[in-house]
């Protein structure tokens, strides 16, 4: 995985830095379309050392909106 990501701190994390995840977006070369291109998580507290969870953007999108129903 590239380490060129832009990678942004999650509107849910907490302003201590104890509970801090960041998500970076990269785009499909075949697509513009913003349902195409992998969503990256990771712990930001390790920062570029950190494990990293890459998913589908739509699947990501559908956790989401899981994620908001279920709140």
């Amino acid at each position: 995985m590239s380490d060129e990501l832009s990678w942004f701190k999650s509107s849910y994390s907490d302003s201590e830095g104890s509970a801090c995840l960041e998500v970076a977006r990269a785009q499909s070369k075949s697509s513009r379309s913003d349902s195409h291109g992998t969503v990256h998580v990771r712990d930001s507290k390790l920062g570029a050392r950190s494990p990293r969870l890459a998913v589908p953007a739509d699947v990501w999108g559908a956790f989401l909106a899981y994620a908001v129903r279920e709140a």
